[in-house]
């Protein structure tokens, strides 16, 4: 039966658990691409309009679990530099995981046992919805896809011209177009 402790334990994971490892994760792409020489990037964090920008970080006024890494370019643009990057979210991911799973195994956060438990499922949640080579939703493929073309056929292979990764520019302009939008049906608004 679905109890008072059962509603707590989904609001934790829901508001804090999900949204940390979906930043970790898009974390992963900058880390990665900061080697190769990255330039303009961006980590986007939450959906809807934009509520503040801190250097590089474009945070959202809404629910802060859906998160994306963009960036215009790569100095050191190479197929190595682009398997790197699309595998370093799942990377990331498994370390960290791995990495708690050890501490728990061996004593440590017992007070903390039940969310770190949590938290590293949701984390081999991520990871396997990455890793497990497929086309999502929208056409685009995962980045288990991407390293799997990559690595078999030395390029992007499913036909579609959108980059993998968005453009800092083109997402901002993007962003500046929806903002105008907004303002336009809050002046009709105040106009009626």
């Amino acid at each position: 039966m679905f109890g008072l402790s059962d509603l707590v334990s989904l609001v934790i994971s829901a508001f804090i658990i999900l949204p940390v490892v979906s930043f970790l994760r898009e974390s992963g792409y900058l880390i990665v691409s900061a080697i190769f020489g990255v330039k303009n990037p961006r980590l986007t964090i939450g959906s809807g309009p934009r509520f503040k920008i801190i250097g590089i970080f474009d945070i959202r006024k809404y629910y802060h679990m859906y998160s994306w890494f963009s960036f215009d370019s790569l100095k050191r643009d190479s197929k190595f530099a682009n398997i790197c990057i699309y595998a370093a979210p799942i990377l990331i991911n498994l370390v960290l995981a791995l990495a708690i799973n050890m501490l728990l195994a061996n004593g440590f956060l017992e007070d903390y046992r039940t969310f770190f438990e949590r938290f590293i499922f949701y984390v081999f949640y991520f990871v396997l919805l990455d890793i497990v080579p497929m086309f999502t939703v929208n056409g685009k493929p995962n980045n288990g896809m991407i390293l799997y073309e990559m690595l078999r056929y030395g390029k992007r292979i499913d036909y579609n011209n959108e980059p993998f990764i968005p453009a800092t520019t083109d997402v901002e302009e993007e962003v500046q177009e929806q903002m105008e939008k907004i303002d336009q049906i809050i002046e009709e608004e105040k106009k009626e």
